[in-house]
């Protein structure tokens, strides 16, 4: 008796393995959306036609995020290109010298826990519902565009007050 129970257990086991194999190799099958509005600080290879002139970038206080992308990725790249390992403040500041609201920056700890050099230092401004945010350090330059998180900031996790 005591056979046959532990046979009907390990089928049922053999079975309730192979179905959850298949409900993850189910989810495995669907799309992963991509991310919107990303933008990099790697150069641009096209050039403009000789008879064009790009217009110089400026910040666009009316604009959202995607529309001033391109002016935060400059500004930030102008900093980094002289000082590769600009500390958050330096970040914050150099921003707020380009135009943007220092009120509605957020920057994360310069820090770890335990007193080490993070290894990158994340930054965002929020302009008109919308994030800019970049990422510099081991990782080198990143920027993109996005929307507030329901929290009505840009950055998750632990940031520093911009009291200075």
């Amino acid at each position: 008796m005591r056979a046959k129970k532990m046979t009907h257990f390990r089928a049922l086991a053999v079975t309730s393995a192979g179905i959850g194999a298949i409900i993850v190799l189910a989810g495995c099958s669907t799309a992963t959306p991509a991310p919107t509005a990303v933008a990099t600080s790697s150069a641009s290879t096209a050039t403009a036609a000789p008879t064009e002139t790009a217009a110089p970038l400026a910040l666009d206080a009316e604009g959202d995020a995607v529309a001033n992308i391109d002016y935060f990725i400059a500004s930030v790249e102008s900093l980094l290109n002289g000082a590769p390992d600009a500390t958050g403040r330096e970040i914050i500041d150099h921003l707020a010298a380009a135009g943007f609201d220092k009120s509605q920056m957020e920057v994360t700890p310069d820090t770890t826990a335990v007193g080490l050099k993070a290894d990158n230092i994340d930054f965002a401004i929020r302009i008109n519902g919308d994030c800019l945010i970049g990422q510099s350090g081991i990782v080198g330059f990143h920027a993109l565009a996005a929307p507030l998180l329901s929290t009505g900031t840009c950055l998750a996790g632990n940031t520093r007050a911009i009291d200075w």
